[in-house]
C-alpha cells in the first residue's frame, strides 16, 4: 500500500511554517536584491540543480 504525501511528512511540534517561509523569503531577497536579471536566473537555476541532485541521492539511498 502506498502512502499519501501527508503520511510521509514528519511532524515537528511548535514549528511555525509561516514564520519559516517568511524568514526564508527575506534571506533570499537579501541575497538577490542587487543582482541583475541574468544573475537571478543563474541563482535560481543553481538552487534548482542542487535540489535535483539531493533528490537523486535520496532516491538512490532509498533503493538500496
Amino acid at each position: 500500500m502506498t502512502k499519501t504525501k501527508y503520511e510521509w511528512a514528519d511532524i515537528i511540534p511548535d514549528f511555525d511554517v509561516l514564520k519559516w517561509k517568511q524568514e526564508t523569503q527575506a534571506e533570499i531577497y537579501q541575497e538577490i536584491k542587487d543582482m541583475t536579471t541574468e544573475e537571478r536566473i543563474a541563482y535560481f537555476r543553481k538552487g534548482n540543480e542542487e535540489f535535483r541532485e539531493e533528490q537523486r541521492l535520496r532516491q538512490t539511498q532509498n533503493q538500496t
